[in-house]
């Protein structure tokens, strides 16, 4: 299955199973990228936020006209700040960003639940490094990407370049067939793997 992509100066299309990594030098910018990602060609799509609550991924999708019908949401951030939060059926609560095991689980169902073309945009594996550390962050990543294989889903996964070293910046680029490089003053460059 393929999945449309309205990002600049990338392909049109991407197959299923394919992970995206944004680089980027500041999170403010990133909103246009990710929201166009996520309502292009997409049945179901989850936000793991680890930089913003549930009620600012809301603010962001409602700013930029996505549909929030199809959205859930995995909010990380509630809890820990001290807000008592219950989830529903379309926005979970883990207790922490570096609450590794509920991010996976709460991901595993969503896709094993969900039907047609689904989209993840993680945001972002720098905040999870922050709370937890490089290593499980990375560790994290490279099994949310197996489940977006498994599942024939596509995904977006956020990594600020001014925070992380040039050695884990490759690191994490190692992970990743695709990738989106945006500069400060909001220009795209991507590299993506040949299509036939």
């Amino acid at each position: 299955m393929d999945y449309q992509l309205a990002i600049e100066n990338t392909p049109d299309t991407v197959p299923g199973g394919t992970g995206i990594l944004l680089l980027h030098p500041s999170t403010g910018e990133t909103d246009r990228i990710d929201t166009d990602f996520l309502k292009t060609d997409t049945d179901r799509f989850l936000v793991i936020s680890t930089r913003t609550t549930a009620r600012e991924v809301k603010q962001k999708l409602d700013h930029y006209d996505v549909d929030e019908s199809k959205a859930d949401i995995l909010d990380t951030l509630s809890i820990e700040r001290g807000y008592s939060r219950r989830s529903t059926n379309d926005v979970h609560y883990v207790s922490a960003p570096d609450n590794l095991e509920g991010i996976l689980s709460v991901t595993e169902k969503f896709l094993a639940e969900s039907d047609g073309k689904r989209r993840i945009s993680f945001d972002s594996i720098t905040e999870m490094a922050y709370y937890a550390d490089e290593q499980r962050a990375y560790e994290t990543v490279s099994q949310v990407l197996s489940l977006l294989s498994e599942h024939d889903a596509v995904g977006l996964f956020h990594l600020s370049k001014g925070v992380h070293d040039e050695v884990q910046i490759e690191r994490f680029l190692g992970l990743f067939e695709a990738v989106v490089d945006l500069d400060r003053d909001g220009n795209v460059d991507s590299d993506f793997p040949e299509t036939e």
